[in-house]
């Protein structure tokens, strides 16, 4: 009897021992997230005009100075043109007016850099950013859908008569008679002085043929 409760009490403090190991394990606690610089607006993408204020956040750890710059989208040149710099940490506020109106328009990318006490930097980068001051800005335009007829099983389908309005071609009127063209009325003028010729004639004719007669 003494060797079996000996035996249920080691056994005892085992569990004890296994259970306060396990409890001193736990649940690891997560480690906490270094803050870091963003851009809350604007966002990626969006069309922006005028004077546009960037929001957003500088804090970091180590935190000495920050500068927003925008560049232009696609350059591979890492060509930067500053808009505004700080020298104090910012948390969700207005970090910088940028005027847009003072450059081209066309695709911008805006970055936020924070240079901390140890030499290094963080970047927070918005991209695609379509300046729109003296052109339209782009709208989607849905691609319009044919409209399709399904037949459904055991029905005939209707031809679709089509009406084409087929107008009479002109027909040509037949000639007037009365119509008189310009050499007739040139050879009826001709035929006329002739006969007016001669009935001249035939007056002088007469007329000579009675003076004869007077003097016989």
């Amino acid at each position: 009897m003494l060797r079996i409760g000996l035996l249920s009490t080691l056994f005892l403090l085992l569990m004890l021992v296994v259970n306060a190991a396990s409890a001193q394990q736990g649940t690891p606690t997560p480690e906490p997230t270094e803050p870091g610089p963003s851009i809350i607006s604007p966002v990626s993408g969006q069309a922006v005009q005028g004077t546009v204020p960037i929001d957003g956040s500088t804090s970091a750890l180590g935190f000495v100075s920050s500068e927003l710059a925008f560049a232009y989208a696609g350059d591979t040149t890492d060509t930067w043109f500053l808009i505004d710099e700080a020298d104090e940490p910012e948390q969700d506020g207005v970090l910088a007016q940028w005027d847009t109106g003072a450059i081209t328009d066309g695709d911008y990318d805006v970055r936020l850099r924070v240079f901390r006490e140890d030499g290094s930097h963080l970047d927070a980068i918005v991209r695609g950013l379509r300046v729109r001051n003296y052109s339209p800005i782009e709208t989607d335009t849905p691609t319009p859908v044919t409209p399709t007829l399904t037949q459904i099983p055991g029905e005939t389908p209707v031809p679709t008569v089509t009406l084409t309005q087929v107008l009479p071609s002109p027909t040509p009127l037949p000639p007037n008679p009365a119509e008189v063209a310009g050499p007739d009325i040139l050879q009826s003028l001709g035929k006329g002085a002739l006969v007016i010729l001669g009935v001249f004639a035939l007056l002088g004719l007469y007329k000579l043929v009675r003076d004869l007669a007077d003097r016989v």
